[in-house]
């Protein structure tokens, strides 16, 4: 089978008698799953991936003892849509998963409903970015969002200083006063009393801005010994870099400034780690660690003063936004492997549910990663492709305008500017290889990057003459990846007939 037509197989379509008689089959030696996944964390901020300076000791001690992956990519840059990729094994123009108000509905197939329907319990420990209200009965056993004994602190600066939309805040207290905490504690506690195969998510907060860790990780870091940060006001961009960071009033910051924010959120990233230690620490307590795979992973990235930005945006696809973790710990894998070649984010899926000996009951486009935890090689023509940002015709999708935000409150600038500028949120696709990438813009700049010369994309090469022959086996492969994945058909059939006369 040639590269392009594997990249696009559809795996794992079953009846749904199938799935129904697998339940029966269900093993004491399913592992149990953890999955812990810290928000907007990059990969590039942790030190087994690279970071000259970040303190990870937890998540290297993972990687030391399972499979780490070089080139993970997930497929939308907004929390929502790519949970549902996550869940689903489906690009988000499947079903139109664009926007933080379209979430997994009853009628669409998950790997949460698959596990429960086959014996898991699952345990939810966090905010929802997932599941509409009608989805959970049937998918997860219990769900809370733990708080912590003390409020996050608020903006210390006044609204008309420049750093009040940056989103760097002051220190939050001590470690174990955070809403995070008290996530992985009631994860800890529902594995004390789990009496069958589980499933442990724990969506936690952090790295999401605003920028403010506890107080004995706030300032782990001097900005001053950071690596260069990426520069603003770069040629060949798209607009909304320059306009977020006039709304944001970012122009009135200095790189000092900048290099403050990205090392708060190092800080916040070292101290999910240390809530990472915390939950490995129990499960060696409660002897689980053998039999329970733990996956680390983050739903998208984030900017942390590169570009001179701040937070994230819905149609930008550079590798700041795209480019995550993903690290797995599980019984008999190759420990300390790194797989290099490309693979994406809702991989997980498939990984999970092969694992657990279930077959998805639907068409996706996802591949299980379990040969790569084996130390195979994983497929060295495989691109990753991801997508962002609505059509302008689609103001259903827009975060809320300004009328219905509160002007004071740091996220206003975001949405004024979505709503008076919606050019800025274009749709955008992205396809990535480990050589190049190409983010197509109908309504916008479209972007190209040579990545062994340029591997911080800073230098558009887009309507080059020099790089057209790339530009276009680019478009060739982003065209294919959408007449492939377009759509996908039911498992069950419809009878030609007519129904039967009263």
């Amino acid at each position: 089978m040639n590269g392009s037509r594997r990249e696009f197989l559809q795996t794992g379509a079953v009846s749904p008698l199938a799935v129904a008689a697998a339940a029966a089959q269900a093993a004491a030696a399913r592992p149990n799953l953890v999955l812990f996944m810290p928000e907007t964390v990059r990969s590039e901020s942790l030190s087994c991936y690279g970071h000259p300076v970040a303190k990870t000791p937890n998540v290297d001690r993972l990687a030391k003892e399972g499979v780490r992956f070089e080139q993970c990519h997930a497929q939308n840059p907004v929390c929502s849509p790519s949970r549902c990729s996550l869940l689903t094994g489906w690009p988000v123009h499947v079903r139109g998963h664009r926007s933080l108000f379209y979430l997994l509905r009853p009628d669409e197939p998950q790997m949460f409903r698959y596990l429960k329907q086959q014996g898991y319990d699952v345990f939810w420990y966090g905010k929802n970015d997932l599941l509409a209200p009608g989805s959970f009965k049937d998918s997860v056993t219990e769900y809370a969002s733990p708080r912590g004994t003390k409020p996050e602190p608020g903006n210390p600066w006044p609204q008309t200083d420049p750093h009040f939309y940056s989103f760097l805040y002051g220190p939050s207290g001590d470690r174990r006063d955070t809403d995070d905490y008290a996530k992985v504690q009631a994860g800890i506690r529902a594995i004390e009393r789990a009496e069958r195969p589980f499933c442990l998510f724990l969506p936690l907060r952090f790295a999401h801005p605003p920028f403010c860790a506890p107080a004995d990780f706030h300032d782990m870091y001097d900005p001053a010994k950071l690596p260069p940060l990426r520069p603003p006001d770069l040629a060949g961009k798209p607009n909304f870099h320059r306009l977020i960071r006039e709304t944001r009033r970012i122009t009135a910051l200095d790189d000092a400034a900048l290099r403050k924010i990205q090392a708060v959120y190092l800080g916040m990233i070292s101290y999910s780690d240390w809530l990472l230690g915390e939950m490995l620490e129990a499960l060696e307590r409660l002897g689980r660690a053998r039999d329970t795979a733990v996956f680390y992973f983050s739903d998208h990235g984030e900017w942390g003063g590169d570009y001179g930005l701040v937070e994230k945006w819905p149609s930008a696809l550079d590798d700041t936004m795209t480019r995550v973790p993903l690290i797995v710990r599980a019984p008999g894998v190759k420990q300390g492997h790194v797989s290099r070649e490309i693979v994406e984010l809702y991989d997980v899926m498939p990984t999970c549910l092969s694992m657990a000996g279930i077959k998805p009951g639907h068409t996706h486009f996802a591949r299980s990663l379990e040969p790569q935890l084996r130390g195979e090689p994983g497929d060295p023509r495989r691109a990753a492709f991801s997508e962002g940002g609505y059509n302008v015709y689609e103001p259903q999708c827009f975060e809320p305008g300004p009328a219905d935000a509160d002007p004071k409150g740091i996220y206003y600038p975001k949405a004024k500017l979505q709503n008076d500028r919606p050019e800025t949120i274009t749709r955008a696709s992205m396809v990535r290889t480990t050589e190049a990438k190409l983010i197509y813009r109908p309504d916008g700049e479209s972007e190209l990057y040579d990545l062994a010369r340029d591997p911080r994309e800073l230098h558009n090469l887009f309507g080059q003459r020099g790089s057209a022959s790339v530009q276009a086996g680019l478009e060739r492969r982003l065209l294919d990846w959408y007449a492939r994945t377009a759509d996908t058909a039911p498992v069950d059939k419809d009878p030609r007939g007519f129904p039967p006369k009263a």
